[in-house]
């Protein structure tokens, strides 16, 4: 049986967009599409999931749905779903969100702790829709980036457009810089060039995905501000996740933390196997 795509409700517009893009995606893939409703134990709602039915029979009418109503905390719901999940879809914002939040609380709970990808639908309905022909990766050093990678190289080939990969760096300080200096990372045995570290990331899922078109950007400068100017001409930013141990929302990272809250368009925060 094919593991489904899972879609956090909750009536909110925000969810609503949700469902939405989940249903588009779950059409891409191929996969059921699973409706998660988490509510408080006297509370009914049948016209929650009702809604939400209606609107992907509308857009994805050939997408195998289901549904469920729980009666628990909907962040432990929504991590023990996704043990099992191709992927949990969630609106930005819930009917429980204050005033001025950017990101709600669940949304940012369910991202620091699944198991699985997370995705977060936001930005403007061109950036949902698929119009920019665009999915763009976040590379970093080191080992957290490949599963990432992976999803997005999929992504990109269910959706017939182009990836870009970024890899953000920022000199040492106190590396040398006049003309006649070699690269900092010259000087560094254990730095690999900026630009070898995105081929070495983009290799293993290139051979996988020998038609893709990928575009590498290699930028000097702070990885939020990298990811985000990319992202305004994207219809999704995957970034990947190390597991940390600690405090809930430190394993996503502070770059992590920024693109949630600001991202212009979807973002799946895909987590290292």
């Amino acid at each position: 049986m094919t593991i489904p795509l899972v879609v956090g409700i909750d009536g909110s517009a925000g969810s609503l967009e949700a469902v939405d893009w989940a249903a588009g995606e779950a059409a891409r893939h191929g996969v059921p599409l699973h409706l998660l409703h988490a509510a408080a134990r006297d509370h009914q709602a049948p016209d929650v999931i009702d809604s939400a039915a209606e609107r992907v029979r509308a857009c994805a009418p050939a997408v195998r749905l289901s549904s469920e109503v729980l009666h628990e905390d909907a962040t432990a719901a929504l991590v023990d779903k996704g043990r099992n999940a191709f992927a949990l879809v969630l609106g930005s914002r819930g009917l429980g969100g204050l005033a001025g939040m950017l990101l709600g609380s669940v949304s940012l709970a369910v991202a620091a702790r699944a198991d699985c990808p997370v995705v977060v639908v936001r930005g403007a309905a061109e950036h949902r829709d698929g119009r920019f022909g665009s999915v763009v990766v976040g590379v970093e050093e080191g080992e957290g980036s490949g599963t990432a990678v992976r999803f997005a190289f999929r992504e990109a080939h269910v959706r017939h457009c182009r990836l870009v990969a970024v890899h953000a760096w920022n000199t040492p300080f106190g590396a040398l810089t006049t003309p006649q200096a070699p690269p900092w990372y010259a000087l560094e045995e254990h730095r690999r060039p900026p630009a070898q570290v995105l081929d070495d990331a983009l290799r293993d899922a290139s051979e996988q995905y020998r038609d893709a078109s990928v575009s590498r950007r290699v930028i000097e400068g702070p990885a939020r501000q990298a990811l985000l100017e990319a992202a305004s001409e994207a219809d999704l930013l995957v970034v990947g996740a190390r597991r940390r141990q600690g405090h809930l929302g430190l394993q996503l990272g502070l770059i992590n933390h920024a693109v949630l809250h600001h991202a212009p368009c979807p973002i799946a925060v895909v987590p290292r196997i």
